[in-house]
């Protein structure tokens, strides 16, 4: 089958950072899904596992990335209980195994969401990896009521405009019925963070806490921080209500000063959407009813799908040009990759 991967950890304008290959048809194992992938989506973790590492590496075999997809079942293993061959099925993997940048994929059933009914596999495509965080990050992390129970409340979104944000703002808003302020640092993503459905836009080149103010609020209840947590947690300590909840997908590169939080007793949370997978917790099932529900969310246009961009076809030279695209930080929505040659 054929396949997109590395052997080395190179910039992605070398041609080697990431290259055609042919690799063999994988057989499922009992709680998986073989998956014929027919679109996928590239994230900023795409772009990070493909990055430079201080010391070289060299893979023997081929490393797959891709945490994205959309496709069809084409076989299932002995355990499998809630999928059959020819569901549209689509999903985020596991970065523990090989990733969606392949013909065909295996990946566990429990982490696997059947496809929206009114969507193409490139809508869907988009919607898998950034569904699941901004719903944990929300609805588990910092404990928001999915049905309404915190309604008007605030929430800061930093980085609005991205795959997790546009969801997340979506969810805040429809769900949640939460206020919604969100940053964005051009014109053109601030409109789309509108489109979305924020209330309110500030600029993240700023201190957050400062442009809050420059609006008329002083703290919030909650906040999502979605871009470079070492330049925000200042501004989000200070912005953040006594007994407010911060959350950040973001990892940082230098110790957080997280004794500003102490006065206020405020909560700070990672969210991370493999961990389930990565260690196989109880509630592992918990993304494919997550990934149910947006599909129903989506079906019924409570939610929207967020594709920016569409490139056709899936190959290492397409590929490449989407992680370069990722690594400016300009991208408005998810960039997908549909079709085989």
């Amino acid at each position: 089958m054929k396949a997109v991967g590395l052997h080395q950890y190179l910039p992605i304008d070398n041609e080697d950072a990431l290259v055609d290959f042919q690799i063999d048809r994988p057989e499922p194992g009992p709680r998986d899904l073989l998956v014929a992938v027919k679109s996928i989506a590239v994230n900023p973790v795409d772009t990070k596992v493909r990055a430079p590492k201080e010391t070289p590496v060299t893979e023997t075999t081929p490393k797959i990335l891709g945490w994205d997809a959309a496709g069809e079942v084409v076989a299932v293993g002995s355990a499998v209980a809630h999928y059959q061959v020819g569901d549209q099925v689509f999903y985020a993997g596991d970065i523990t195994r090989p990733g969606c940048n392949s013909e065909f994929q295996l990946v566990d059933e429990r982490i696997v969401g059947r496809m929206p009914r009114t969507q193409d596999y490139a809508a869907a495509a988009a919607l898998p990896l950034t569904s699941l965080t901004a719903w944990e990050a929300l609805f588990e992390r910092l404990g928001i009521s999915a049905s309404g129970d915190d309604a008007g409340k605030s929430l800061l979104i930093i980085g609005g405009a991205g795959g997790v944000g546009s969801i997340a703002i979506q969810l805040a808003c429809t769900l949640a019925r939460l206020k919604v302020i969100a940053t964005a640092s051009r014109t053109k993503s601030s409109m789309w963070i509108k489109q979305m459905g924020a209330q309110h836009v500030v600029n993240h080149r700023n201190p957050v806490d400062e442009e809050l103010q420059d609006i008329g609020i002083d703290a919030v209840d909650y906040i999502l921080c979605l871009n470079n947590t070492d330049q925000h947690f200042p501004a989000m300590a200070n912005a953040i209500k006594p007994q407010g909840k911060i959350c950040t997908i973001v990892e940082n590169s230098g110790p957080l000063e997280v004794g500003l939080l102490k006065s206020k007793s405020a909560t700070f949370v990672w969210e991370f959407m493999f961990t389930r997978s990565m260690f196989q917790t109880e509630d592992m099932i918990r993304q494919q009813e997550i990934l149910n529900r947006i599909a129903q969310l989506i079906d019924s246009e409570e939610l929207v799908t967020t594709v920016g961009d569409t490139i056709e076809p899936i190959n290492a030279a397409n590929l490449r040009l989407a992680h370069k695209q990722i690594e400016s930080g300009r991208t408005i929505g998810k960039l997908v990759l549909s079709g085989w040659d």
